[in-house]
C-alpha cells in the first residue's frame, strides 16, 4: 500500500528525474528529507517538526499527523466543524480543549472505546458533562473515520448517561406564572426578564441578546444560536406593555440593576434568585416549555412549533403536540365514559 505524505511535506522531481523529498511550513526554514520508504524518514521528519516547533513556538503535538492534538486541529479547519451551529461550536471547543490538556500528545489511533468510556465516567458527576464530552468526541471520530484517519471509531457503542430527569427541566404552571407576576410587577428588571422568556419562547442565551435592534413593524427576528435557525415573534401586547415600562438597555431588553447587560450565565443565577422570592422553585428553562404548551394547546401544529422555537428534526415539536393530543384524549374519553354512566 503507498505511503501517505504526511503534512508540510513536498514531493519534487530533479531535472536528472530524481525524486526528493522536503519539509517546510508556511514560511519556515526548507529542509531536506530521506526518501519517503527509508527508514530514516520518519525520525527525520520529526526533527523537522520539532526544530520548526521551537522557531513558531507550536507545540510538538499539535505539529505530529499522529497525535490527537493534530486531528483536533485538523477538526476544527474542517467544514463539518465550520457547520455547526456557534453555540455547539462553543460547547464543544471547551471540551476539545480539556482533551488536548490531558491527551493531546496520545496517538490517536491508539485511542480505545474503554478509553472513550473511561473519560465518561470521569465526568458521571454531571451527567450533562458527560454527555457532552461523548457528544464532541462521537463528532471528531465519525469525521475522522469518514476521512480515513481511523479504521474503527471507538465511541461507537459507548452509551451516554441518561439525565436525573427523563423530561428535563420542570415546566412552569400557570400557577407558577401569578406567582411570579404578583411578586414582580412591571416597571422592575424581574419583570422585563420574565415577559421576554414567555412572550417569545426564546432560550436563556438567546434572550439575552434580544434588543430593538430586533424588532421591526412588531416583529422580532432574531437566529437561534443552537440551531443557527432564523425565529419570528410578534411582539405581545403583554410583551410591549413590559418594554414600555422598563427598565431595559439601549441594544439589549434584559439588563442587570446597574444598567449593562448579562450574560447568560449570570442571568441565569438572578433569574432563578428572583423566582426563590416569588416562591417559584424552577428556573428558565421551564419558561420555554410552558411558551409551547400554550402554542400546542391552541392548535399549532409540529412545523408551526419549531418555526416558532427554532427546532429542527420535528422530535421536540411532536413531543408538546402528543402530550396535548393524549391529554385532550383523555379528557374526551373520560367525559364520555361519565356521560353514559349517568
Amino acid at each position: 500500500m503507498p505511503k501517505k505524505i504526511p503534512p508540510y511535506v513536498s514531493k519534487e522531481q530533479s531535472r536528472h528525474g530524481q525524486v526528493r523529498y522536503y519539509f517546510r511550513r508556511k514560511h519556515g526554514k526548507r529542509v531536506r528529507l530521506p526518501d519517503l520508504y527509508d527508514t530514516a524518514f520518519d525520525d527525520a521528519y520529526m526533527a523537522a517538526l520539532r526544530e520548526d516547533g521551537k522557531e513558531t513556538g507550536a507545540s510538538v503535538a499539535a505539529s505530529d499527523p499522529r497525535s490527537l492534538e493534530w486531528l483536533i486541529r485538523q477538526y476544527r479547519q474542517s467544514s463539518t466543524y465550520v457547520a455547526l451551529a456557534p453555540l455547539t461550536k462553543k460547547q464543544r471547543d471547551h471540551v476539545l480543549g480539556q482533551v488536548i490538556d490531558s491527551s493531546g500528545s496520545v496517538p490517536f489511533r491508539s485511542i480505545t472505546k474503554k478509553h472513550i468510556a473511561d473519560g465518561r465516567d470521569r465526568r458521571a458527576k454531571t451527567p450533562s458533562q458527560a454527555r457532552n464530552f461523548l457528544k464532541t468526541l462521537s463528532g471528531l471520530f465519525k469525521w475522522a473515520l469518514e476521512l480515513d484517519y481511523i479504521e474503527i471509531d471507538p465511541t461507537a457503542g459507548v452509551s451516554r448517561p441518561k439525565p436525573p430527569n427523563k423530561d428535563g427541566y420542570p415546566a412552569w404552571t400557570e400557577e407558577d406564572v401569578e406567582l411570579y407576576e404578583a411578586r414582580w410587577p412591571l416597571g422592575t428588571n424581574e419583570r422585563v426578564w420574565f415577559d421576554v422568556l414567555l412572550y417569545t419562547g426564546l432560550r436563556r442565551g438567546d434572550a439575552v441578546i434580544l434588543g430593538r435592534q430586533h424588532i421591526k413593524n412588531g416583529i422580532i427576528t432574531i437566529r437561534a444560536a443552537k440551531t443557527d435557525t432564523e425565529v419570528n415573534i410578534p411582539v405581545a401586547r403583554a410583551l410591549q406593555a413590559s418594554i414600555d415600562a422598563g427598565p431595559i438597555g439601549d441594544l439589549h431588553l434584559i439588563i442587570g440593576k446597574g444598567g449593562k447587560p448579562l450574560r447568560h450565565a449570570s442571568f441565569g443565577n438572578l433569574f432563578r434568585q428572583a423566582c426563590n422570592a416569588a416562591g417559584v422553585t424552577k428556573s428558565a428553562h421551564g419558561i420555554r416549555k410552558i411558551a409551547a404548551v400554550r402554542a400546542a394547546e391552541s392548535g399549532a401544529s409540529v412545523a408551526q412549533l419549531e418555526a416558532m422555537f427554532g427546532w429542527t428534526g420535528g422530535r421536540m415539536a411532536a413531543l408538546y403536540t402528543r402530550s396535548v393530543n393524549r391529554r385532550k384524549l383523555a379528557l374526551e374519553g373520560w367525559a364520555e365514559t361519565q356521560n353514559q354512566r349517568t
